[in-house]
């Protein structure tokens, strides 16, 4: 197979890649790159600018698909033109820690009442399991059994919800208090 044939292939894949990204980020389901975290649909409108490279408001498929290249080659670290696990999974946590960085940050940045740049644990508020106590308790006897948790979960499920890492759609402490 001749070299110009693969890159022919590469670019083909790339686009396809690109297009069921940009659906699939339409539907709220996330970059494509696998983040899973946060509000789903969001990370393309969050990368829009990055990607907008000339800066008209809209992303071309051109843009789209330089991106997604980009992207592709700063995982390939050893610059052998595919992703083995082992770099797939170096690139998606070098993403995950910059998100859960900016997430520490904004979370201290909203809660730090002190100013002092740490979480007390009352800055740090309540967990899900706290929020919602009453409601998982569902016989009232002051305790949660493994039943009424499941049950909680189930209709969460249901009703089409995530309770993302921490139950409730928040991550680690980040409710709506």
């Amino acid at each position: 197979m001749s070299a110009g044939f693969k890159s022919s292939v590469a670019a083909l894949a790339l686009l396809g890649a690109v297009v069921a990204t940009v659906a699939y980020a339409e539907k709220g389901h996330g970059d494509g790159m696998g983040s899973g975290m946060g509000d789903q649909g969001g990370m393309l409108l969050e990368m829009f600018d990055a990607i907008d490279t000339d800066s008209d408001g809209k992303l071309s498929l051109a843009e789209l698909a330089a991106h997604r290249l980009a992207e592709f080659t700063a995982a390939d670290t050893n610059s052998d033109g595919a992703l083995d696990a082992a770099e797939m999974e170096a690139h998606h946590a070098a993403k995950m820690a910059a998100m859960m960085a900016d997430h520490a940050a904004r979370m201290i940045e909203n809660r730090d009442n002190d100013g002092n740049g740490t979480l007390s644990a009352d800055e740090f508020g309540e967990g899900p399991g706290e929020e919602h106590f009453a409601r998982i308790d569902t016989d009232n006897d002051g305790m949660i059994s493994k039943e009424e948790a499941e049950a909680a979960m189930q209709h969460r499920k249901t009703r089409g919800h995530g309770w993302g890492m921490m139950g409730n759609g928040h991550s680690m402490g980040d409710s709506d208090n």
